[in-house]
């Protein structure tokens, strides 16, 4: 098989990740909870994944809260800030990882920048969208749909100027883009385990700028006596279990990333996407969404002249190439780019594809539609 979904969960994982889950699987208990040697690794194993994810995104350990996913970390983030009927300030390419809770809490979501691959009018948008009255800017950092790269740098600086909390989506960007708690001075940054940063699923991290509101209340290993959650990260919001193994694996995700580089990443990533480009380019009735360099990230979406993006994306995964089609989840991203009715064919690259991976895909298209 080809793997190109790479925006849903990376495939393969380095193979450090897979040795880590089974190691911890076999020696780690529970956290927290224990002072036994089987407690402490898992204790010690938390920690290092949070000390390097602070070094990764500038942040003290503990502002790291260990969640299930992303969609779990903007739920955290959300609920905290949001209140029903405040007025949000949303991108026109959110996912509904961040729109159902908001339309959930009965919030008021203002859309702001629809405009694809243009950050001027991004920008331009939520200058204008960003009243005195509005309470949260929440804004994805890539588009899971398009790769479009928001400028969420200098939209984070209009947070700033105004007061106004940013809650950042870094589900397509963490591991893959510069990614700074400091630098943004963001509420929350909400990031997936499972995608760049090459862990298990079921694993996921908030990167706290305040203290979050609580989700679940139960078992912390801390203030046990009290029937209140503790106010101090990360306990707050970590209630139960640990994902022990999960956490051993996204620790041995971020290292490799740490050894590899960021940057090498995106550069192979935006050098394959490149290639796509150029090979899609004159193929009869493809149509790409492609901007390239500092614009794009890791994913490109493309739709065929008379072809439903489902039926092609099922004769794709019987000829061996894993694509996703259809909405992905984020309906304000098709309704921006002109493609709700139908949707796309997304690929999606990682650090693990190759020029082959592509030449291939290409030249199966190419053979199907000329069937």
């Amino acid at each position: 098989m080809i793997y190109l979904d790479n925006a849903a969960t990376t495939m393969p994982k380095p193979p450090e990740v897979y040795s880590a889950v089974l190691d911890a699987m076999k020696t780690c208990a529970s956290l927290g909870r224990s002072g036994h040697e089987a407690a402490r690794k898992a204790a010690e194993t938390a920690f290092s994944c949070r000390l390097l994810a602070g070094e990764l995104f500038e942040l003290s350990p503990e502002q790291v809260v260990f969640t299930l996913n992303a969609t779990h970390a903007l739920n955290l983030a959300i609920k905290t800030i949001v209140q029903p009927g405040d007025r949000v300030v949303v991108s026109g390419f959110e996912h509904n990882a961040v729109m159902r809770p908001l339309h959930s809490l009965g919030a008021q979501a203002v859309i702001a920048g629809s405009a694809l691959f243009d950050p001027d009018d991004t920008l331009t948008a939520f200058d204008r969208a960003m009243t005195r009255d509005t309470k949260a800017v929440i804004c994805t950092h890539v588009s899971n749909v398009f790769g479009y790269i928001l400028p969420v740098e200098e939209l984070a600086a209009l947070c700033r100027q105004r007061g106004i909390p940013l809650i950042l989506d870094a589900a397509q960007s963490a591991g893959i883009l510069p990614l700074s708690m400091r630098q943004l001075q963001a509420a929350f940054i909400a990031m997936p385990g499972h995608k760049g940063l090459y862990g298990p699923q079921g694993t996921g991290m908030l990167l706290c700028g305040q203290t979050p509101a609580t989700l679940l209340e139960g078992g912390t290993g801390s203030l046990s006596v009290s029937m209140e959650m503790p106010d101090f990260l990360p306990d707050r919001a970590e209630a139960g279990t640990h994902n022990v193994p999960g956490i051993a694996g996204l620790l041995a995700g971020m290292q490799y990333l740490k050894q590899r580089g960021w940057k090498a990443v995106s550069d192979k990533e935006g050098a394959l996407l490149a290639l796509l480009q150029q090979l899609l380019t004159g193929l009869p009735g493809v149509r790409t969404y492609y901007a390239g360099g500092t614009l794009q990230s890791g994913v490109l979406s493309l739709t065929v002249d008379g072809w439903d993006c489902e039926m092609l994306a099922e004769q794709l995964a019987e000829a061996g190439i894993a694509v996703r089609a259809g909405l992905h989840c984020a309906p304000p991203a098709h309704q921006s780019a002109g493609t709700l009715a139908n949707g796309t064919i997304r690929i999606s690259v990682s650090d693990f594809n190759t020029r082959a991976d592509i030449e291939s895909f290409v030249a199966v298209l190419a053979s199907i539609l000329e069937k």
